[in-house]
């Protein structure tokens, strides 16, 4: 059995987990800096980063104790080295360099938005094992900073085929939250008050770009949600002196417009390249219209569709390590000088 250890500091969950021989999940710590954040409407980069130092080493040890892992038994360390806040990257490559020197284990390092895709292929209950994807496979990351589509060829081979043009979606989820008044982040909130709506009451633009495009536009989506809560003389009316029912047609109305693209971009792609599966990673994954219209196109072109538990939507350091199984068996392994990289 191949026991890995991951460290997840991308942005805002400090995070660390073991997972053995790529899908069983023997321990998934998560730590959310949510409470940190709330009252600045989004991550402070800085706060981030020292919460990061702060917690890390306390979850490394709860994740070992939950595995019921020692040090020794680990076969390598992996870390989420890109994308993501650059000084918040730092502290958890650090973390993973000084650990698989001391220890002398290989060292992996992980593109994050790719491990999104590797939440479908976990599982915590000892027994058995997920099946893999039949590729080349179609990926769909959906979150906070990325709404990617992907060509997958292996596990180890994994090209970006379009992306977001400006706000990602779970960006797009957020701020419209905001705008409504339902705190941050409000992407949960939001898809709640949706289903009070009426998703056909406002005629909010969706954005497809050009006919042959597999990239993603947002920003035009939020613009127009804050001109219809403003009114057509352009004079801001206070949320709350709004009916409530006008607010949930709001965010139903928003929501379909804005999952909208998704059902056209992955038809797009299926019909250009013929995959043989679906694969869909990313915080906005847990949101159950989305994931009725990812359905809805593997039901069209008969190919099975893989979906994280919603355990492993958000971010986490197990999907790094399930990953890191496959980078680790075809021989990917970093130096320690793996720098942190912010952009990909």
């Amino acid at each position: 059995m191949t026991n890995i250890l991951a460290i997840e500091t991308t942005c805002d969950e400090t995070a660390a987990a073991v997972v053995a021989d790529g899908w069983l999940v023997k321990s998934n710590v998560v730590s959310s800096q949510v409470q940190l954040h709330q009252k600045y409407g989004g991550v402070v980069p800085e706060i981030a980063s020292r919460a990061h130092m702060e917690w890390l080493n306390r979850l490394i040890d709860s994740a070992l104790e939950q595995a019921r892992c020692a040090f020794a038994d680990l076969d390598a360390i992996a870390v989420a080295h890109c994308p993501g806040l650059v000084g918040c990257l730092i502290v958890g490559v650090a973390a993973a360099k000084t650990l698989a020197f001391a220890l002398h284990r290989p060292l992996i390092g992980i593109n994050h938005v790719h491990a999104h895709l590797y939440g479908g292929f976990l599982s915590s209950k000892p027994g058995g094992s997920t099946s893999m994807p039949e590729f080349p496979a179609l990926g769909l990351v959906v979150s906070g900073g990325h709404t990617s589509l992907f060509h997958l060829h292996s596990f180890v081979d994994i090209r970006r085929m379009g992306a977001t043009i400006d706000d990602a979606i779970g960006e797009a989820f957020d701020k419209t939250a905001a705008i409504l008044g339902l705190g941050y982040p409000g992407g949960a909130a939001l898809e709640q008050l949706a289903r009070q709506g009426d998703a056909n009451s406002i005629d909010f633009p969706i954005s497809l770009l050009d006919p042959e495009s597999l990239d993603f536009s947002y920003s035009g989506l939020k613009t127009a949600v804050r001109y219809h809560l403003q009114g057509r003389k352009g004079e801001a009316q206070s949320i709350n002196t709004r009916p409530s029912q006008d607010l949930a047609d709001v965010a139903a109305a928003f929501q379909r417009a804005a999952i909208a693209p998704i059902g056209v971009k992955l038809r797009r792609a299926m019909q250009r390249y013929g995959f043989r599966s679906i694969l869909v990673g990313g915080g906005v994954s847990a949101n159950h219209s989305l994931r009725q219209v990812v359905r809805q196109v593997a039901e069209e072109f008969a190919v099975p569709v893989a979906m994280p538990a919603m355990a492993f939507c958000t971010d986490n350091a197990a999907m790094l390590a399930g990953l890191a199984f496959h980078r680790l068996e075809a021989g990917c392994i970093d130096s320690l000088n793996l720098p942190a990289i912010a952009t990909v």
